[in-house]
């Protein structure tokens, strides 16, 4: 089995696959008579097809212990996918590229607290991954007809260290 380094999530590494959702270094302006800070425009969320709508969910997940075996990715093609943790815990982040045979070898990242990802429409990713307790996350996706779930198995699974 061939093993993935975790890597931490940097806006530059993770560029090719998608947005990561921070307010460091992020544009900022005042507003509600200077008592809020708002942190704009933070990631593309995309949607297409016919009656495409951006959506949001809250999505609680059970955590994973690492070292940790990949099998499967997924991706959708009809829209972007942000996760927006609600706790401090931080998640794993997979990616791959896209290859003529399908995805390619996976990209495996660590967030930061107060990290979260919105993952470009038609990236192949790993399944939300919480470590270090129970987590809730916000998540922006499209909502709308159409298939939007693509699943993809590995012929030989890695390993998440």
């Amino acid at each position: 089995m061939k093993e993935i380094a975790i890597q931490p999530l940097t806006c530059e590494a993770f560029a090719p696959f998608g947005d990561v959702i921070e307010t460091e270094n992020a544009q900022s302006f005042p507003i509600n008579g200077g008592r809020c800070m708002r942190f704009h425009d933070l990631a593309r969320i995309e949607t297409t097809g016919e009656n495409a709508r951006p959506m949001i969910s809250i999505v609680r997940g059970e955590p994973y212990v690492l070292p940790l075996t990949l099998t499967m990715v997924e991706r959708h093609p009809l829209g972007s996918q942000a996760f927006i943790p609600l706790s401090r815990n931080p998640f794993l982040v997979v990616v791959s590229e896209e290859t003529v045979a399908g995805p390619g070898e996976p990209h495996a990242f660590l967030t930061a607290p107060g990290q979260g990802v919105n993952i470009a429409r038609n990236v192949w990713h790993g399944i939300l991954t919480p470590l270090q307790g129970v987590s809730d996350f916000a998540v922006i996706d499209r909502g709308g007809e159409g298939v939007n779930l693509e699943e993809h198995f590995f012929e030989e699974p890695f390993l998440l260290r």
